[in-house]
């Protein structure tokens, strides 16, 4: 007698006999299906990605400052109740923003199940203004591996070094920025040296890996030598890292007016999984230079 396991792992006895062929079938491999998640373990992994330096708890809801570094980390991540009234709620984080010369915003989410568009809708009823919509997209992390053989050229570390910087599209970053972007489970920083190796790099990119999950930031190549395939060089060689810590899956962000990123995401195999905002407290106003998310 034979002792076969079904797919759903149901076992059956069939007499040796009654045996033509047969052979093992591997299970698929995992690292390879693109990810389901719901809203909220994305908002944690990316939030776990991309650090403040300041936080303090509101209910369920993070209050998060880093002098002004990027609205992500300067705004408030609401995932559940505050613990008191809406208006309560709101009154007290302008209170807090304001104590450190910040102004007040609300990082939303809308698009996918368990999203905020209900708190969306209040917010803009009291006179928040949504500002800087972009997306947040997943997809499979092997197939970006895979893609443009071994990569080649790449230099990987765990800091932001001076070439790094020298690429990275916002100057002077200062001290606290250094400590956001190092912030995360596993940080890794790609640089593809410019020509003869001196100058500032070809292109760069960011990773953090965080159990099943790599995160893609900061990818920018040298506008001269756009369209070569470098930014693709770049994650292909994180991704390859991400899978030996293993991941399997990615997510990263994306501007809505950024057309060659997302172009190159969607040839990469990502899409859109939510859309994020940040509404502004009525009469306050962003920090020079700030425009990123």
């Amino acid at each position: 007698m034979l002792r076969i396991t079904r797919k759903n792992g149901e076992g059956v006895r069939i007499p040796e006999s009654a045996l033509v062929a047969g052979k093992v079938v591997p299970s698929a491999p995992a690292r390879r299906r693109g990810p389901a998640a719901s809203y909220e373990e994305l908002a944690r992994v990316s939030a776990r990605a991309w650090r403040p330096v300041e936080s303090e708890r509101l209910g369920d809801w993070e209050l998060r400052a880093a002098d002004g570094f990027t609205r992500r980390a300067n705004s408030v991540l609401p995932l559940g109740d505050p613990g008191v009234p809406l208006d309560e709620a709101l009154t007290a984080v302008r209170a807090w923003y304001t104590a450190r010369g910040l102004p007040a915003y609300v990082q939303t989410a809308t698009g996918a199940e368990g999203a905020q568009e209900p708190l969306c809708a209040e917010l803009e009823r009291r006179g928040w203004v949504r500002e800087v919509t972009a997306e947040l997209w997943t997809g499979a992390l092997a197939p970006v591996a895979d893609l443009g053989g071994e990569p080649s050229g790449v230099t990987l570390s765990r800091e932001a070094d001076e070439a790094w910087l020298a690429r990275y599209q916002r100057k002077g970053v200062s001290g606290v920025a250094l400590r956001v972007l190092g912030s995360g489970a596993s940080v890794w920083f790609a640089t593809v040296p410019g020509d003869g190796g001196t100058g500032a790099p070809a292109a760069i990119g960011r990773c953090v890996v965080d159990g099943r999950w790599a995160g893609f930031a900061a990818v920018e190549v040298d506008p001269a030598l756009r369209r070569r395939g470098l930014a693709t060089t770049v994650m292909a060689a994180l991704a390859r890292r991400a899978l030996e810590e293993g991941a399997s899956a990615a997510w990263l962000q994306v501007e809505d007016d950024n057309a060659g990123a997302r172009a190159l995401y969607t040839r990469l195999g990502f899409a859109a999984h939510h859309a994020y905002h940040h509404h502004r407290a009525p009469e306050s106003s962003a920090p020079a230079g700030e425009a990123a998310p």
